[in-house]
């Protein structure tokens, strides 16, 4: 499934780091197994020892004794979703909080700030946890058990976590976001001559690509290719995106969502790389967006699977809903 070589390479928080672990905080996450049926019951186990108070869609207040023993990844429906039911294919705003199961500290919350919309229910998130989200009403709350590892821990001297560490991810399911197929708007007219060339097939929407023998001059480029008329994309929002991404110095493909099955990604901005944060921001919902995005706004030094270090880097971008 999906790398994510749009992400940055490290999380700020431990808490991005474990829900991007289970696929809840990108679509773009290597998630493992293709998706099976949604109607087919979880198959993730119970988890046992944590419940909550509180109503439908509101913040709950979690309850468990610590130390909580977590061996394996589960699940628990702490609060029963009132609303609309979830289906395939929906991209959802959540609230969501992380506990650590050893100190039973709660380490990271979003309650303070509007819901998070990156979570896209499709074959790019692992079976079991798109199982269990593709059941549910919104406004549940849902406990996921996170067992520990070196990944998703910080270092001991932190005073927050030891190695090896479990954790609780609480999520609640606050909306729905509306997403278009491809992007939809006004072709823009007065693009510079000198810049690589986009093409959309007029079926899909799947971009092509002609160089146009550019040379960069290690200066960032955003340029919209189509106009979108939908609302603007926010810096702390949240988009959902289909896109292609080649090396410029190689003019070859390492990423496209219309490989991947044709499905969408769905990630916060401000957990991206520099420049698909400069480059989407303020942004239209239903645009298509050129970007070429020097190392030091991409990877730098560091190579990625299918990048080389010290890399530019050649986008293009259907933008197709946002969660602000």
């Amino acid at each position: 499934m999906f790398n994510v070589h749009i992400r940055k390479s490290r999380w700020a928080k431990l808490a991005g780091a474990l829900l991007a672990a289970i696929g809840l905080c990108a679509a773009l996450a290597a998630c493992g197994n293709a998706s099976s049926s949604s109607s087919a019951s979880p198959s993730l186990p119970k988890l046992e020892g944590v419940s909550a108070t509180g109503q439908s869609g509101k913040e709950p207040d979690i309850h468990f004794k610590s130390p909580l023993t977590i061996s394996q990844k589960s699940y628990a429906v702490l609060i029963e979703g009132t609303g609309a039911k979830l289906k395939e294919g929906d991209t959802v705003c959540y609230q969501y909080m992380v506990y650590n199961a050893r100190t039973g500290a709660r380490i990271d919350s979003t309650w303070k700030d509007t819901p998070v919309c990156s979570l896209t229910l499709n074959s790019s998130m692992d079976a079991d946890y798109e199982q269990v989200l593709s059941s549910q009403n919104l406004g549940a709350s849902i406990a996921f058990g996170i067992p520990g590892s070196q990944e998703n821990s910080s270092s001991s001297g932190s005073g927050v976590a030891n190695s090896g560490d479990a954790y609780i991810s609480v999520m609640t399911l606050i909306s729905t976001v509306k997403t278009l197929s491809k992007a939809e708007g006004t072709k823009v007219a007065d693009i510079p001559a000198d810049l690589p060339k986009v093409t959309s097939n007029s079926s899909t929407g799947e971009p092509s690509i002609d160089f146009n023998n550019y040379k960069s001059n290690g200066k960032f480029v955003a340029q919209t290719i189509i106009k979108g008329s939908g609302p603007a994309v926010s810096s702390s929002g949240s988009v959902v995106v289909k896109y292609s991404g080649w090396v410029l110095s190689t003019k070859k493909l390492f990423q496209s969502t219309w490989n991947e099955g044709n499905t969408t990604a769905s990630f916060s901005l401000a957990n991206t790389i520099e420049g698909f944060q400069k480059g989407l921001s303020g942004q239209t919902v239903g645009s298509q967006v050129l970007l070429i995005i020097p190392p030091a706004m991409g990877y730098g030094s560091n190579a990625q699977s299918g990048i080389p270090a010290n890399s530019t880097l050649v986008f293009v971008v259907d933008i197709l809903g946002s969660g602000n």
